[in-house]
């Protein structure tokens, strides 16, 4: 390995060690309250090496969310080539996102919007996969789990709209975001399924609950 090649490889390891450790911090405490002299702190580096491979906080955040979008692609082409059919797969997607749920503090969606590209960036992401997630409940069509008289296309567009009130609310004073998040997703599948999908969906929301009384237990 040439000094070259190994000073590449050093760098790439550290910009994979910062977004990941800024990932973690803005999760956790929310994005606004974190600094650049934190990450740089818990990394046990100077300020200036962090802003020779990250120029402001915003494009930090910038690569930490796109990282995070790589693997939920990878997340979900894992889960598509050992699902049966789409309710399946939005139900592990689901259950993902409530793992990942809390373990997020709520300032951190709070906070995206104070950085405009960056808010911009996962609008149009989600734009760009309206189309394909319309695509892939007509495939729930096909294998009897969706019912044929649902616009997609509305309802997908109804469901992005009560997470975004779910985020710039104050209903999360009198309910927990999970309770909130479970409330709107769980209506909304039981609502565009047939009896076979509503059978798939109580059977996955049985053991869901029984999990989820046990984790509240442990803790």
């Amino acid at each position: 390995m040439t000094e070259h090649t190994k000073e590449n490889s050093t760098r790439a390891d550290l910009r994979d060690r910062i977004i990941s450790t800024a990932t973690e911090a803005f999760t956790t405490h929310g994005i606004k309250c974190i600094t650049m002299d934190d990450i740089a702190a818990s990394l046990g580096i100077s300020k200036r090496t962090l802003y020779e491979v990250f120029q402001d906080k915003e494009s930090l955040l910038m690569e930490c969310i796109l990282k995070d979008q790589r693997e939920l692609g990878v997340f979900l082409e894992e889960v598509l080539a050992s699902s049966k059919n789409v309710l399946e797969v939005i139900l592990v997607c689901y259950q993902r996102s409530i793992e990942r749920f809390h373990n997020t503090n709520k300032r951190f969606f709070e906070d995206l919007k104070k950085y405009p590209k960056v808010y911009e960036m996962m609008r149009n992401y989600r734009d760009k996969d309206s189309e394909s997630t319309i695509n892939f409940f007509k495939t729930g069509v096909s294998q009897g789990i969706f019912r044929d008289d649902v616009n997609f296309a509305i309802v997908n567009l109804l469901v992005h709209e009560q997470l975004d009130m779910l985020m710039n609310t104050d209903i999360c004073k009198e309910h927990s975001f999970l309770e909130v998040y479970e409330s709107i997703m769980f209506t909304y599948i039981r609502g565009i399924s047939t009896e076979k999908g509503a059978k798939v969906l109580e059977d996955f929301i049985k053991e869901y609950r029984k999990h989820r009384i046990y984790r509240e237990e442990k803790h």
